[in-house]
């Protein structure tokens, strides 16, 4: 499965304009033969955008979720974006994967709050591994930090995710997460990851770009530069089956020995 990465901060504090750069981004992967677009952590809103967060979180089937869906479903590929979600008193930092057909397939909540940022605006989610079908794939979901907890990523090599999608807001200093750890992270949970940031300056904070779809072998399909860009790489089940085959990771592990880690 073609899949395409929008690094791009969009246009922070508006839904309206980031919808529409969302759709055209979605005309070029489509054209380009991608079935998934992937855009970053907190996409529909922007990241650093204080107390906005809260008047502009909606719930997972809100307008646009709506309005995502007809963009999907308009030109034929799946959507995996980040979100404020709003559910009752709480707000989350989530990212939802809509179909081809416009159905909302999945909706994770982010477990791993950063910073006092995060902390102060979210309340962290509790199902560590959320999963759903997508072309003959298990597509899984985490957002930035959460992907730096190895245990996080194992769950879901054990669950048996293909591709995780991991939206993100990576910033200066840490890019060495988008340079070296997602590569390893693909190599020892045998996976695709699809590690899709934002870019430039947003408030205090700057962020690295360098999105990159890394694959079993550890290698990286593609990566973005520093600047907003759509690039792409394809997901192969038959090279991620002969990897998993070859590669004795998770054959060999010794779950036993593994009590005091928890």
């Amino acid at each position: 499965m073609r899949t395409a990465l929008l690094q791009s901060s969009g246009r922070p504090g508006s839904t309206v304009e980031n919808l529409k750069v969302l759709d055209e981004a979605a005309g070029r992967a489509a054209a380009a033969g991608a079935g998934l677009l992937v855009a970053p952590e907190m996409f529909l809103t922007g990241y650093a955008i204080g107390d906005d967060i809260g008047r502009l979180a909606e719930p997972a089937d809100g307008d646009c979720a709506d309005a995502i869906a007809e963009t999907a479903t308009r030109h034929g590929l799946a959507i995996a974006y980040g979100y404020p979600e709003r559910a009752g008193d709480a707000v989350f930092n989530s990212a939802q994967l809509i179909s081809a057909d416009g159905t909302r397939l999945a909706n994770y909540r982010k477990t791993h709050l950063f910073g006092c940022f995060e902390r102060d605006h979210f309340t962290p989610g509790d199902q560590p591994v959320v999963q759903a079908e997508l072309d003959g794939l298990r597509v899984g979901i985490l957002i930035c930090y959460d992907v730096e907890f190895p245990e996080n990523v194992r769950a879901h090599a054990l669950a048996g995710t293909d591709l995780l999608v991991v939206p993100t807001a990576q910033m200066h200093p840490f890019q060495f997460v988008a340079e070296s750890m997602i590569p390893v992270r693909a190599f020892e949970n045998q996976m695709y990851v699809a590690y899709v940031n934002r870019a430039g300056r947003e408030g205090e904070f700057e962020f690295v770009g360098l999105s990159t779809l890394a694959g079993p072998d550890g290698v990286a399909r593609t990566r973005a530069g520093r600047a907003e860009e759509l690039v792409l790489a394809d997901v192969d089940p038959v090279f991620l089956a002969a990897s998993r085959e070859a590669n004795p990771y998770l054959r060999d592990r010794r779950p036993g020995l593994y009590g005091p880690l928890v």
